[in-house]
């Protein structure tokens, strides 16, 4: 049947329309199935950021705590993603210093191992993945206050150092220290041989804070020990202040010599890794008074060589005021060994000096190179002023393991 000339318009018009939109269908079906949500300039942009069916893909949202300008120090830093997960936190001080930290298992938190330190300045970088799979970087800072007030340390023995068997690490603080338990916390003793040891809370003879850390036992000869006092941001508590720098120092262990002190007999005694050096004749303190020596263990302090002594600075009046040579410090309180040739005709068979044990020239000088500071001097006898207190020098070894590990903030 012949269609007119407007019905035969129509149909070549639908024709062309059908094809028109096949051809469009199908130009458009590839894009949509290649489209991707990564961010060029985000972490992992590529195949891993293509979008998860159904996902959502907003972007993570970070906090950061502390934030702001001049906040409080003493806190670790967090950071914190919600609709998303973080994929590594980076946190930097204005001197290049970073913090380490951990993050949650579910990638949703992270927090600083260390605090945040009085005037710093941080940066805080967290790569994150949204849930829908695209990476990006967020970047945050913030700013510390300064310390008001800063506390110090003066430890002992010093870096590099080979020191005697009962030798603690001894740190004094220039401040009050009354958050105890948390400086304790940042302090780290490492050795070479795993030494049993624990630190000591004590008053010092100066009358500040201390705290010491010793062995069990005697140390073992050629124990390498490390302290690491990572205190930088701790607050040590009312009226003490901030620490504002770490402390660090690696020292040795050398023979284990110890000498014994035996006031009744006036006899010193060298022993050696359990072999006698040598025995000499000694003249204590005298008995009765003041005077008298102080018993128990004493830790060779320091060889102070040729000093001068005077009575009045150990509240001995004016009994005597001299050049003494070969000196070795015991204790605080003015306890020494040294050359007393003056009590030449006591050595051996009388107690007559001002609290030191005094040997001859000889003696003295030989005995003072056979020393070194952290040998224990065990000093028996009946008439002394009683045994040496821990704060008196290194008097640590006269309590018990159990009584020093009570000493302890962390128990």
């Amino acid at each position: 049947m012949s269609r007119s000339p407007r019905t035969r318009v129509l149909a070549h018009a639908r024709v062309r329309a059908a094809v028109v939109a096949a051809a469009t269908a199908a130009l458009l079906a590839p894009l949509a199935a290649c489209t991707s949500s990564g961010s060029a300039d985000g972490p992992g942009a590529g195949a891993d950021n293509k979008v998860k069916p159904g996902a959502d893909d907003r972007p993570v949202e970070i906090t950061v705590t502390p934030k702001g300008e001049r906040v409080p120090a003493g806190e670790p830093v967090r950071v914190t993603a919600a609709g998303g997960r973080l994929t590594s936190v980076t946190v930097t001080d204005g001197k290049g210093h970073k913090l380490a930290g951990k993050a949650a298992s579910d990638g949703r938190s992270w927090v600083s191992d260390r605090k945040a330190a009085p005037g710093a300045a941080y940066t805080v970088t967290a790569a994150t993945k949204s849930e829908g799979g695209t990476a990006r970087s967020t970047r945050a800072t913030f700013t510390t206050a300064e310390a008001d007030k800063v506390n110090k340390v003066d430890w002992r023995p010093g870096a590099a150092s080979t020191v005697g068997v009962a030798q603690p690490v001894s740190l004094v603080f220039d401040n009050p220290v009354k958050n105890k338990a948390e400086v304790e916390k940042q302090l780290r003793i490492t050795t070479s041989n795993d030494t049993e040891g624990s630190w000591g809370w004590l008053t010092d003879w100066s009358g500040r804070d201390r705290v010491d850390w010793r062995p069990k036992e005697y140390w073992k000869p050629g124990t390498e020990v490390t302290l690491d006092a990572d205190l930088n941001g701790t607050d040590s508590g009312t009226a003490g202040g901030w620490f504002v720098r770490d402390y660090s120092t690696t020292f040795t262990i050398g023979a284990r010599q110890i000498a014994k002190v035996d006031l009744d007999n006036h006899q010193l005694t060298l022993v050696r890794d359990g072999k006698t050096v040598r025995r000499i004749p000694v003249s204590g303190g005298t008995p009765g008074g003041d005077k008298r020596s102080w018993r128990g263990t004493a830790v060779l302090m320091a060889k102070e060589g040729t000093i001068n002594m005077n009575s009045e600075t150990v509240g001995l009046g004016n009994a005597y005021d001299k050049m003494v040579k070969h000196s070795m410090r015991l204790t605080w309180s003015g306890m020494y060994a040294h050359a007393a040739p003056w009590n030449a005709r006591y050595f051996g068979n009388s107690n007559q000096s001002s609290g030191c044990i005094g040997m001859s020239d000889a003696n003295a000088a030989w005995f003072y190179g056979q020393v070194r500071p952290g040998d224990p001097f065990e000093i028996t006898g009946k008439d002394t002023k009683g045994v040496v207190a821990p704060g008196n020098g290194f008097g640590a070894w006269n309590l018990s393991w159990s009584e020093w590990q009570r000493k302890s903030a962390l128990l």
